[in-house]
C-alpha cells in the first residue's frame, strides 16, 4: 500500500501545526521535511528547530531530506530533535556507508536520494545499507515543479535494483507528485509519495488533498 508523505516545504509556516494536523487527519503516513543549504541546491530552508517544533504536534514519523553538502555535520541535530528517518544525497557521499551506519546506529532509518541527472546505478552498491531511497523527479531546490519526462522509467529501473539488492527498502518519489502523476509513480514501483503543493496548495485544504491522493492510489 503506497504511503503519502506531505512535504512541509509547501505549507503555510504561520499555521504549520494546523497544516500538519490537517494532513494527519486526512491519512498522511509521515511528514517530509526538506532541508536546503543554498550550496547543494539553489535555495535555503529549515533547520533542526523545525523538527523540534513539529515533534510534539504530530504522532506521525518525521522524515528529513537533507539536500545539503555536508550531511554528516548536520544530521545529528535532526536525530536529536526527533527525526525518525534521515536521507542524504548520494552525490555528496563518495562512500555513504559510514553515514548510513551512523544514522541507523542511532536507532533511526537512513536513506539516500538520487538526483534526476544521476544514474540509479549510483546507489546500487549502497542499497543493502538503506531503509529508503528517494528518486527525485524534479531538480531539487524549489517546490511546485513539474514531473520530469522520463521519470517513470527511472523509477522502474530503481525498483528493479531494489528488488535485486534489498527488497525491504522503500522507494520514495519526490517532485511533481500530484493527482495527475501519483498513479504512474505507483505503477512504476513507488511505495512512498512525497507531495507538497498538491497537499498544502489544495483548494480544499490538506486534509481533503491527502484523502484524494490516497483514493487515487487505492491506499
Amino acid at each position: 500500500m503506497p504511503r503519502i508523505a506531505p512535504s512541509i516545504l509547501s505549507a503555510d509556516f504561520a499555521r504549520l501545526g494546523d497544516e500538519v494536523r490537517a494532513a494527519e487527519r486526512g491519512g498522511a503516513d509521515r511528514m517530509h521535511v526538506d532541508v536546503m543549504d543554498g550550496h547543494f541546491v539553489p535555495n535555503l530552508s529549515m533547520g533542526s528547530l523545525v523538527v523540534k517544533a513539529l515533534r510534539p504536534v504530530t504522532r506521525l514519523p518525521l522524515e528529513v531530506h537533507l539536500m545539503i553538502t555536508d550531511p554528516a555535520k548536520y544530521a545529528p541535530a535532526f536525530v536529536k530533535e526527533g527525526a525518525d528517518t534521515v536521507i542524504a544525497h548520494v552525490e555528496v557521499l563518495p562512500d555513504p556507508r559510514p553515514w548510513l551506519a551512523s544514522i541507523r546506529g542511532a536507532g533511526k532509518k537512513a536513506g539516500l536520494a538520487v538526483n534526476p541527472e544521476t544514474p540509479v546505478t549510483a546507489v546500487a552498491e549502497w542499497l543493502p545499507h538503506c531503509d529508503i531511497v528517494i528518486c527525485m523527479t524534479v531538480h531539487p531546490g524549489f517546490g511546485g515543479q513539474s514531473f520530469l519526462p522520463g521519470s517513470a522509467e527511472k523509477i522502474r529501473d530503481l525498483r528493479a535494483l531494489i528488488a535485486e539488492r534489498n527488497p525491504g527498502c522503500e522507494l520514495e518519489v519526490d517532485g511533481g507528485v500530484d493527482a495527475g502523476t501519483v498513479k504512474v509513480c505507483v505503477d512504476s514501483g513507488a511505495t512512498v509519495l512525497v507531495a507538497g503543493n498538491a497537499v498544502f496548495g489544495h483548494k480544499g485544504g490538506a486534509e481533503a488533498a491527502v484523502r484524494e491522493l490516497r483514493n487515487l492510489v487505492g491506499a
